[in-house]
């Protein structure tokens, strides 16, 4: 079976954007703001639901993906803009929206929620959501956001009790969180080109300067594409780890931290099999995501990452066996349960 870990719903139905318009336009303007804020006010059909996925379906189609584990659109989180109250409405509705699909195409999707976060705003607040997504929704995961002004970095590091209360949700639900942050506001950073893989490179440089896993040992952590800058200098990181009077780095972080192989190109795919433990890795395309078009050097797409792990030399079976399902299924533990419960009935 191939899993593929990190995929956001890029291709939303309009009536959730033309929501998502009317109530950033009631922060200026009370009066225009949505009359309701649930799901079923947007009036979108179950068919209008699955037509909306037919470019993934095509793709797991043709690419060779089994399950997709969905979430909500990254940059559409944008947890600085607004008000609390405005992303705790925005979070369940989207999160809705992705247990519909889920519900409506049960083998082709497994869901992922997005945490009503917000700047200077104590994660606590977000458990009420957290419980909901998990125990009601059915979702095998989270997304958390390192950074909730969206590019200015105002909140604690990761490794600070401040986010202890979502840790200890997390171990409690036995899901595991990706570290994703969303859009951007400063200028400084495009948003999936510089401000996604800053915070996944910050990200693991605050947990091997921490000691977050002496607390919580069974919390688990996925870093999205590929890691950011930390397989490229994996030697760095060691030295680093080593130079903070850490155990190695594999030791330290690696029994609670994987990343994912949303990277678009064969050698850095290559890169990343062969400096990370193989157990730390998990397959990913962020279909249909920050990457889309076809690559002019080889005349297929950029994020057809499936086509880049085939053509690396030296995976054996087991290898590849815990990279595109394995490791997927004991990351996220409710999904390996999900399935069970599914094979089961076949």
């Amino acid at each position: 079976m191939i899993i593929d870990i990190h995929c956001h719903y890029t291709t939303e139905p309009q009536a959730l954007h033309l929501f998502r318009d009317k109530q950033l336009a009631g922060l200026a303007d009370p009066a225009r703001r949505p009359a309701k804020t649930d799901l079923a006010s947007l009036g979108i059909s179950d068919e209008a639901l699955i037509q909306s996925v037919q470019p993934q379906l095509k793709l797991q189609k043709e690419r060779g993906s089994d399950l997709t584990v969905f979430s909500p659109r990254a940059a559409g989180m944008a947890h600085h803009v607004g008000t609390e109250q405005v992303s705790q409405q925005w979070a369940r509705m989207s999160n809705d929206l992705i247990h519909r699909l889920c519900t409506l195409l049960p083998d082709n999707f497994a869901g992922v929620g997005q945490l009503p976060q917000f700047p200077g705003v104590s994660p606590k607040n977000c458990l009420p959501e957290l419980e909901r997504m998990v125990n009601e929704l059915g979702f095998v995961g989270v997304n958390l956001n390192p950074d909730p002004t969206g590019g200015y970095w105002t909140d604690p590091p990761m490794t600070d009790r401040y986010w202890y209360p979502v840790y200890e949700k997390l171990c409690e639900l036995q899901v595991p969180a990706m570290i994703h942050v969303s859009s951007c506001c400063n200028p400084n950073f495009h948003h999936t080109g510089a401000h996604y893989i800053n915070a996944d490179t910050a990200a693991f440089m605050q947990l091997i300067q921490g000691d977050l896993f002496k607390d919580f040992p069974e919390l688990k952590l996925v870093i999205p594409h590929g890691g950011g800058a930390a397989p490229f200098h994996w030697g760095r990181y060691r030295g680093l780890c080593l130079a903070l009077k850490k155990v190695p780095l594999t030791e330290h972080v690696m029994r609670n931290v994987f990343f994912d192989t949303c990277v678009y190109h064969l050698p850095g795919i290559e890169l990343l099999t062969k400096v990370v433990p193989i157990d730390n890795v998990l397959f990913a395309s962020e279909m249909l995501g920050a990457v889309p078009g076809i690559d002019p050097e080889t005349g297929h797409p950029f994020d057809d990452t499936k086509r880049y792990i085939d053509q690396v030399q030296g995976l054996d079976a087991a290898s590849r066996h815990k990279l595109f399902e394995g490791n997927a299924r004991r990351v996220y533990p409710r999904l390996d349960r999900l399935l069970a419960k599914r094979a089961a009935r076949t």
